[in-house]
């Protein structure tokens, strides 16, 4: 894709979902578990070492044997982190996590109970958001609800609290961490805020 990120095929270890790579002047990112496959390791060895970020333990996939082949930490939100046990260079975080002034995480609970989100200011304002929102339709997100997810009112609070927590005009784009399949070839969703502020 464009400037430093690039979408994964869907994974059929996280239920379809999409994973993410971000390449950003303040770090790089693997967000959420792409397929572990020889070709996507590949890739991953040819970039500069970074993070394992998962949005949620619907991200997780393979993230053990991703970290053994790496070697780079893994960070996931203290809620989920007994989810990996064993897991080698394991970093938690509660509320809030800053990796600098333009790569910053906020809890959002809902989806699961250690759902996160990362904002990403730079070159492009990205708001990589997990399973969050999830694509309806060309250009299109919303909060959807499955028979695994955690908490729905919380998954509000969570909504309310990010369109807080977001700068004035944040993000310009949405990169979703569920299947992408509905927004009909595109990988990103445009005016992110705008499709924020219209959700009730």
């Amino acid at each position: 894709m464009q400037g430093g990120l690039w979408a994964f095929a869907p994974n059929r270890d996280c239920q379809g979902g999409t994973a993410w790579w971000l390449e950003h002047a303040d770090g790089a990112l693997l967000v959420d578990c792409p397929a572990y496959t020889a070709a996507n390791l590949t890739f991953l060895r040819q970039r500069r070492p970074g993070r394992l970020l998962l949005t949620s333990r619907e991200g997780h996939g393979r993230a053990r044997r991703f970290q053994e082949a790496l070697g780079w930490p893994v960070l996931v939100q203290e809620q989920e982190a007994y989810l990996l046990p064993g897991v080698q260079q394991l970093e938690t975080f509660g509320a809030e996590w800053a990796l600098s002034e333009r790569l910053r995480l906020l809890w959002t609970p809902g989806p699961t109970p250690g759902a996160c989100v990362l904002h990403a200011m730079g070159e492009a304002d990205v708001l990589f958001c997990g399973r969050l929102l999830s694509p309806t339709g060309p250009g299109a997100a919303a909060p959807l609800r499955t028979a695994r997810s955690f908490h729905w009112g919380r998954w509000q609070r969570s909504l309310q609290t990010l369109k807080a927590w977001l700068p004035q005009g944040s993000p310009d784009w949405i990169a979703s961490g569920a299947g992408l399949g509905a927004l009909g070839g595109e990988k990103l969703i445009s005016q992110g805020r705008a499709l924020l502020e219209a959700l009730e």
